[in-house]
């Protein structure tokens, strides 16, 4: 960096700070590394994930979000059921869409997945 900082006071008192081009694009490279160190290192310590594009694309395409899930996990529909506590009727009803579900039955069905219950919902 240049150091080439200029210090402008606005009329209501608010300090701006102007300057180089060249080093405020060093300084949003630098967080962007930071970020995606951090994101590397919460994968690493099991904190998050990489989710396949192709799992990504069925959500996209409007597929059932715990039906993705569960396959991607490599679970059958009776493993799922039976983890979860709820009966494989049920689970198919959720998974073709004919029920929602309550939202203490996604929790579970979340836990089992190792997901917040937000990735189930649209």
């Amino acid at each position: 960096m240049t150091n080439a900082l200029q210090k402008i006071v606005t009329p209501s008192g608010e300090t701006l700070v102007v300057m180089p081009l060249a080093d405020y694009e060093e300084l949003l490279d630098a967080a962007d590394i930071a970020a995606a160190d951090k994101i590397m290192a919460d994968i690493e310590a099991g904190r998050s994930e990489l989710v396949p594009a192709s799992v990504v694309d069925r959500i996209i395409d409007g597929e059932n979000r715990i039906r993705v899930w569960r396959e991607h996990r490599g679970l059958s529909a009776t493993d799922l059921a039976t983890k979860a506590e709820i009966s494989a009727g049920y689970l198919s009803e959720l998974e073709t869409g004919k029920k929602t579900g309550t939202v203490e039955t996604l929790k579970k069905i979340a836990t089992v997945l190792n997901l917040d219950i937000d990735d189930l919902v649209p």
